[in-house]
Order: C-alpha cells, then structure tokens, then sequence
C-alpha cells in the first residue's frame, strides 16, 4: 500500500496491519513503527462513538514529531469470505494537496486568534495567534480545555465553555463580547468572539470553531465615552468645592486610576479673591482622594491638610507649566520625588514600588488655577497613554468650571449675606408695645439667597411698626434691593403713614425703580410686603399686605387663625389700591409674620403648611424665642428652596393709670385749665421734675390747635420708658419750623418744644393730624 495517498488498515482488534507512504508522510510514523501498535495509540484523543459506527469523522491524528492534525477519516471494511468484516481500510478524506496546505497556512497564521474545539469543548486545533496569547504550544493545548490552562475562565463570568457547548447543542452560531482584566493571563483586553458550528457530510455538528476579533481599542473608546457622558451629570450637582472635588475622584477611581486625589490652592476653599502663589513653594489643601483597594495605599495627607509638593514633583509641575504631566520609573524626577514620599510615609513603600505611571493634570477655569488633580496606576495596570491623558484633561476640565461656579457662588453667597446681614436688625430696641423674636435663616439652594427682610420700627405715641418683606429672585441683586425698600419703609414709617398708604407709596417706588431697569434687572424688583402697627393705648392692629401671606394670630385662650385680610397686589404691579385691616388684640396676644419660604413647599400642599404653623404657635414653650425655634422645626421644609424670616410679637398694653386723656374746647381760656389739670397728673404719677418743660409744651401745642386747628381737639398724656405729649385737632395741615424775626409777636413756639424735647413730630389721624413731642424720664 505504500503506493497510496494516505491509508492504513485496522483489523477487528484496533491495531494497524498496513500502513501506506502517504501515511508515513502525513505523520511521520514509519510502518515498522506504525503496524502492530493499536491505533487509538495514534490519536491524539478518542473520537466520538457516533463516528467509529457511521466509519467517518473527524479525528485528531498525533504526528511522530508531537505536534496534531485534523483529518476527515472514512473506515471501508473488508469482507471475509463468509461475508463479515475481517478488517478496515481507512482512507483520508481531503482536497487536493497544494490547496490544503494553503487553506492551512491561511488558518495558522491569521491575524485573529482561530481555534476549533470537539463537542467536549476540547481543542482540536488553534492557530498561531491562540498559541502566542495562550502562552502554549499545540501539543501543550489539544485536547485540553481552556479552563485547564487558564483557571480563572470559569470565574470571570465570559461564559466561554458554556457559548462552546451551547454551539455545539444548538447548531446555531453565537457572538458575544468579553473583557479580561489586566490581572488575567491574558492581561487588560476587550474581545468579540465569533462561534460557528462545524458540521459533517451527513449534516452532524462535530465541532465548534471559534474566532476571537480584538476590540480593546474599542473597548476602551466606549469606556472614555461613557466616562465623559457620565462626568456631564455627576460632577457640579451641588455648589460646594470639596463635594465637586468628591464627585471627580468617584468617577477616576478605579476606573481610570487605581490613586486620586485633588489638591486645591487654599483661596478656592473661603470666598477671597485668587492669591498670588509662589513658584518655588506651592502649598495647597487636600480636599479628596480614593484608592481602588480600599486602604491601600492609605493616603498622607489626610483631608483637609495642607500639602506642599517640591517643585520637580508631578503636581508642582502640572502647576508650574499650566498642563497636564505625564511621568512614570524611569524619569529621574519621578524616582527623587518617590524617594522623597518614602521618607515622608514610608507605609506606603511597597505600593509606590508598584506605580507604572503618574499623571497631574491642573485645574484651570477661566484662565485661573484652583488646584491639581494627580492620578496613579500600579501593577498590573497599564501605564497611561495619550488617550489617557487627553481623557484626563478633559474630566479636569469639566470639574475644575464646576469647581469655579462653586466657588464663585461661595463667595457670592458670603458678599450677600454679609450685606444682608447688616441691612436687618440686629439688635432690636426695647419696646412697650410688643416683646418680639426673629428668626432669618438663608437659603441653602443654587439659586443663592433671596431678599427676605424684617424689621421692628419705633413709632410716635409708643406704637410700633412689624414688617416683613420678600423680594423676588436670588443673591446680589435681591439683596440691594432688599436694602432699598427696607430703608424706603423706614423712612416712610418715620413719615407715620397709616399703613395702606405706606404700601401705597412704596409700591409707587418699586414701580419707578422698575422703569428705570433693564430686563431682568426690572424683574428683580418686584417684591412683597405687610407692614403692621400695633398701638399699646388702644390694644389695636391695623395692617395691609402687598401680595404677602396673611400673619397669624395666637389668642391668650390659646387659640390660633390667620387673620382675614385682602392681601393685595405684589409691589411693582401699581394701579391697584392696598386695603387696611384692623382689629382688636387682648393684651398678650402673638402675632406671626412670615416670608413664604415657610410654609411653601413643592411637596406640601400649602393649607396643611397654615394648618401645622398654627398648630406650632399654639406650643407651650417658656419664651418667645423658644417658640421661634418650634415653629421652625415643626413648619419649615425639610430642604427650603427659598430664604425663611420669622418674626413673632407679643402684645402688652399700657394700662388706664399710664394714660390721661382730655378733650379741650376750641377757647383760650381753657389753656391755663389744661395746664392745672397736666400738673397735677404728673404730681400723681410722681413726675414733678418734669411739670416745668411738660407746662411749657402743653401750653404751646394747645394754644397752636385752637389758634390754627380745628375742632375735636384732645390733649392726651402717655408714660412708658418716656412721657409723651400729644395733642390732635381736625385740621390736616401740619405745623413746621420757622424763624421768627426780632420784632415778630409769635413764630418761636415749635422751635422751643424742638429745644426742650428730646423728640417731636406730627402724624395723620382720621381727618386731621396729631402733634406730639416725647421727653426723657428721671432718672431715678
């Protein structure tokens, strides 16, 4: 047979009888080495029981040199004269020789890593690109399975064996995507990998073959991608510094550092304005920093410490040279600056031992730098590459204008409430009329701090005035308004304007101030506003509200409301007239006034905000600011979204022996009886001392109010902290000083009330107008 292709004949016991020349040099084996032995001896593993019964298949031959070949075999039996196989000849079934060398050189030297694989998920054949990733030879890998030459294929979740047996099962092709880690045999790549069965004559799967398309490339591609997409919207989801820095290093680590951390110059931290940094000493601030493995390396300088890198350093350079750096063993200023971080923590030795590359890169927005971010990568990772670093650069970039906006909004937030702070009332003047608490607490939010304002303004005749305001919009601007409308009030609270034509005036300005804006400068100038006055004497409060919430009432019984009233238009909207309300308050009575920002919320409905704020005021607490501090925690929104002023006034009440009252007919004469009468209730109160410049004053304003006033007249008398005279008539007109002339008969009357007293004026009353004039009490 030696004049055959390539043949061999096995009796019925399994061994070779006859071997042809095409066989020895398809194997290598010569006859006298081949016939006799047992032919399973030269397979390289059994094959399947299907194929030994149909006499074809594919079986996997072991040449003489160790090395494997696929072949397609058929058994043809020989028959004995009484008709059973006496034996069989096996023939190689494959094409012409030149074009089956070339359709196997093709297969081994592919660029892809080929392989086939038995139905037992055993390799049959694998081309030169498998044997070179796989670390083996052919020998070393046919009928083994790749999980018996790398074992952690079963745990990294790819699936390979459970794709070869579905294949195999199925008839049907498969393609999936796989990942293996740097820490793998095969190190840090991305593959697509293609299964097809491969199927007999008859149609039978009897193997699987596999082909594996590198895509790390690809790979990583869609990982910076995805990493750019996600730095959109998770770095700046709040206005704070170190919580942007925090939001930077959770995306680096560990996807694309195994080490972060963010170091940022001390100024980006307080609301001061950048500072001129040495070159030679750059110290800055740590603000973040993670590690893939958590602990490790455990980080020096903890959070919040000051950190001073030498100027060969990574980040002293990234700095100095206004761009990323990009440094790893091998550069000399690398090693000096490791040796330098081993005297400094050398816990950390063995880690830094690991470093395969470092990467700074600064941080600069708008032409300013806030700081540094440093990246490291150890074994078994990957050095950085310039795909590494251009990605760098642009997290950076991304965080360091999150980081400016925060600052910027830190620093404005401080000027704001700097400035709002010293508009409001700090310390307020004690009063007769009403004991009061405040509360102001800005708001936290990203639009800044609005322009909620309060005040407690003194009036004439021991009444006062409660005002509380909400200006629209947020930061700078709402807060110089704020402050123009709240010395507004006071001036036209000093003016002694009842209330509804305060709001009036004040809407007037607002309106002018609007005309003369721009755009959303003239939005910003709309606001709201209720202004109340409570009058000791007669227990009444009168108040009128600009588009604000109504206050709350809480009776001494116990019992709260929100007082009925006609809110009115906002400031700034003008033609519409402000309605005044008044009513009667029994003495100690609590009066609520509020912004908005306590009781509106996005979740809450507002009825339930009124239900649960009059609830709170109705709390046994042993003072007023206590009760302050209950209504907060029991109304205010979880997470306000706008600023909350609270002003809270208990009402006293100057009782009948404080005051005396007498009505006065228009008639000269009865001067010198009101004198008599002034005299002799300050001698009952005990204020004698004070009866030359009181008789002085009554003199005057009376004979003033039957001389040029007009009918009712009243003289009324008032003690609290000072004693105030006033004395009112029905005519509107008010008086005012004048100088009088050497020879001019009158004219010197108000000047020397001005004189006397420590403070006078007039005000609007019903028709007519009220002339008082206040002076200080003895001192006892």
């Amino acid at each position: 047979m030696e004049h055959a292709s390539a043949a061999a004949i096995v009796d019925t016991d399994g061994l070779v009888t006859g071997w042809s020349e095409g066989a020895r040099r398809l194997t290598g084996y010569p006859a006298e080495e081949a016939v006799g032995r047992p032919a399973r001896d030269l397979l390289a593993h059994d094959v399947e029981p299907g194929a030994v019964s149909a006499l074809t298949g594919a079986a996997l031959v072991r040449r003489r040199d160790g090395s494997a070949v696929a072949l397609a075999l058929r058994g043809h039996p020989l028959l004995t004269g009484d008709g059973t196989p006496g034996g069989y000849a096996v023939t190689v079934e494959h094409p012409d020789t030149g074009t089956f060398v070339l359709t196997g050189e093709t297969f081994r030297q592919s660029s892809l890593s080929m392989s086939v694989h038995d139905t037992g998920q055993r390799y049959l054949r694998a081309n030169d690109t498998a044997l070179r990733l796989l670390g083996v030879t052919e020998p070393e890998l046919v009928g083994r399975r790749l999980s018996d030459i790398m074992e952690e294929v079963e745990a990294d979740g790819s699936g390979f064996h459970q794709h070869l047996r579905q294949v195999a099962e199925t008839g049907r092709p498969t393609r999936y995507e796989t990942f293996t880690p740097a820490s793998s045999q095969l190190g840090e790549h991305a593959w697509t990998v293609e299964m097809w069965p491969v199927r007999d004559a008859s149609g039978a799967v009897t193997a699987v073959a596999m082909a594996g398309f590198e895509t790390t490339e690809q790979h990583r591609a869609r990982q910076r991608l995805a990493l750019l997409n996600e730095a959109a919207t998770g770095i700046g989801t709040t206005l704070d510094v170190v919580r942007t820095a925090e939001e930077l290093i959770n995306l680096l680590v560990p996807r694309l550092a195994d080490f972060a951390g963010v170091d940022l110059l001390d100024w980006v931290l307080g609301s001061d304005e950048p500072a001129v940094e040495s070159v030679t000493d750059i110290s800055l601030r740590r603000v973040a920093h993670s590690s893939a493995t958590e602990g490790y390396p455990r980080p020096t300088p903890h959070l919040g410490e000051q950190v001073v890198h030498p100027t060969y350093s990574v980040p002293a350079r990234a700095l100095r040279e206004g761009r990323a750096v990009l440094s790893g063993p091998g550069d000399p200023d690398f090693e000096r600056w490791m040796r330098l971080r081993n005297e400094q923590a050398p816990h950390n030795r063995a880690w830094r031992g690991r470093v395969r590359s470092a990467l700074a890169v600064p941080l600069r927005a708008r032409g300013t730098v806030l700081g540094v971010v440093l990246l490291a990568r150890a074994a078994p990772g990957e050095p950085y590459v310039d795909d590494d670093v251009v990605l760098a650069e642009e997290l950076a970039s991304r965080a360091a204008v999150c980081v400016d906006n925060a600052r910027r909004f830190a620093r404005e937030r401080s000027t704001a409430l700097t400035l709002q702070h010293s508009l409001l009332p700090t310390g307020l003047p004690g009063q007769v009329a009403v004991e009061v608490a405040h509360r102001y607490l800005p708001s936290g939010s990203a639009a800044g701090i609005g322009g909620d304002w309060f005040d407690v303004i003194p009036l004439s005749g021991s009444r006062v005035a409660l005002v509380v305001g909400d200006v629209v919009g947020h930061g700078i601007p709402s807060t110089a308004t704020m402050g123009r409308l709240c010395t507004a009030v006071r001036t036209l609270a000093d003016v002694d304007l009842p209330p509804d034509e305060l709001l009036t005036h004040l809407d007037d300005l607002v309106t002018h101030l609007s005309a003369g804006g721009e755009g959303d400068e003239a939005a910003e100038l709309g606001a709201t506003c209720l202004y109340a006055v409570y009058d000791p004497v007669s227990r009444r409060l009168t108040l009128a509200a600009a588009g604000h919430p109504a206050p709350a009432v809480v009776l001494p019984d116990g019992s709260a409301h929100l007082v009925a009233m006609t809110a009115g238009p906002p400031l700034g909207v003008g033609g519409q007239p402000f309605e005044a309300t008044e009513l009667e308050l029994p003495e100690g009575s609590v009066v609520a006034l509020y912004t908005d920002g306590l009781v509106e919320d996005r979740v809450r409905d507002l009825d339930q905000a009124i239900a649960e704020l009059c609830r709170a005021l109705t709390a046994s607490v042993p003072s007023l600011d206590a009760l302050c501090d209950n209504v907060l925690k029991a109304v205010m929104p979880e997470d306000p979204s706008d600023d909350v002023a609270l002003l809270l006034a208990r009402t006293r009440a100057l009782g009948a022996d404080q005051v005396a009252t007498w009505d006065i007919s228009p008639d000269p004469a009865q001067v010198a009886a009101t004198r008599t009468s002034v005299m002799e209730r300050l001698a009952a109160w005990g204020l004698g001392e004070t009866a030359y410049v009181t008789e002085l004053v009554v003199s005057e304003l009376v004979t003033n109010a039957i001389r040029y006033g007009e009918p009712p007249i009243q003289l009324r008398l008032i003690r609290d902290h000072s004693l105030i005279c006033e004395v009112s008539d029905g005519s509107p007109t008010s008086p005012h000083l004048r100088r009088a002339h050497a020879f001019d008969e009158g004219g010197r009357g108000l000047l020397l009330v001005a004189q006397l007293t420590q403070r006078w004026g007039s005000r609007p009353s019903g028709g007519g107008k009220t002339i008082w004039a206040e002076q200080p009490l003895p001192q006892e």
